[in-house]
């Protein structure tokens, strides 16, 4: 709890909040455009992220090299078979043969067994998936793997390149058919930032009294801190104000800071004494554990 003496008038300095500059601000024409709302049955909106037309030409690429080695690889097994039976009309139908496993078979197979991945959607990150969001099934793999044989390798990707680049979602004309589209599953990792002390208010935190702060308070004061750099000057510098105030009960003396860092200040001074005090509670945990785990009076183990 705070201590009870009289608290002296806060005084807000114009100094730059810790690390930041107030020339950040939240750009509207930042958002991605891409993502798409789907409309579930029950009505609500799901965000979800097409794979834009540079990922999904760099995955096509990967499958189209990998279809081609495929097929080389059977050409030349299939020569060994030729080659014992010196059939000129075999050699002709295995050729065929092999062509069809390479490009439509194998790739439809694949995208079935693997629930609408392959080699090159699964290293940009993205799956077929239906239109309402579902997984794809075998036509939707047969009817994609058809269409690429002309709009992939007879066009060698002109005419998928063409119809992804105006549809909304990159879609290519096997996906238009078959009611699918390229799904960006890899969500980018977040780093939580991690507030210290600020070296103005060293001193200060070392002998400071923080009380514990309410909790829809404290978690206020932590979504403003990551969010800070997102926001215009005049809002961050508003809500830091009337965040400093709020937390201003709880705490004594109050620094002459401005109100961001001192923010700052608070939030760590609390998050380094709750780590102290359950850390404590653990080890007081530990040593008492072996008595409340064993029998009493020495009691023998069955």
């Amino acid at each position: 709890m705070a201590a009870g003496t009289a608290r002296e008038p806060m005084s807000w300095a114009a100094e730059p909040g810790p690390g930041r500059s107030d020339s950040s601000h939240w750009d509207s024409n930042n958002a991605d455009d891409g993502d798409t709302e789907l409309m579930t049955g029950e009505a609500v909106g799901l965000d979800v992220r097409p794979a834009s037309f540079v990922l999904r030409a760099a995955g096509a690429i990967i499958d189209w090299l990998t279809s081609i080695a495929l097929f080389l690889t059977l050409i030349y097994l299939m020569g060994i078979v030729t080659r014992t039976f010196a059939d000129q009309s075999l050699s002709a139908a295995l050729v065929i043969a092999s062509l069809v496993i390479a490009i439509v078979i194998f790739p439809m197979s694949v995208e079935v067994l693997t629930r609408g991945r392959s080699l090159g959607r699964l290293a940009v990150g993205a799956r077929i998936v239906r239109d309402d969001g579902g997984a794809a099934q075998l036509r939707h793999a047969f009817v994609r793997a058809l269409s690429g044989v002309v709009e992939i390798y007879l066009t060698f990707g002109g005419l998928a390149a063409i119809v992804a680049l105006l549809s909304p979602r990159s879609k290519r004309l096997g996906d238009l058919l078959a009611g699918t589209y390229s799904q960006h599953e890899r969500v980018p990792r977040v780093v939580e930032p991690v507030f210290d002390v600020p070296t103005s208010l060293a001193a200060w935190a070392s002998t400071a009294d923080v009380a514990r702060l309410p909790d829809r308070l404290s978690r206020r004061i932590a979504q403003f801190l990551r969010q800070a750099d997102a926001m215009t000057p005049i809002a961050r510098a508003g809500i830091a104000t009337e965040l400093a105030q709020e937390a201003a009960q709880f705490v004594s003396p109050l620094p002459a800071a401005h109100p961001e860092v001192f923010l700052a200040a608070v939030a760590a001074v609390r998050r380094d004494r709750d780590y102290r005090a359950l850390t404590l509670e653990r080890q007081r945990l530990e040593r008492v554990q072996p008595v409340l785990s064993s029998l009493p009076h020495g009691f023998p183990e069955r």
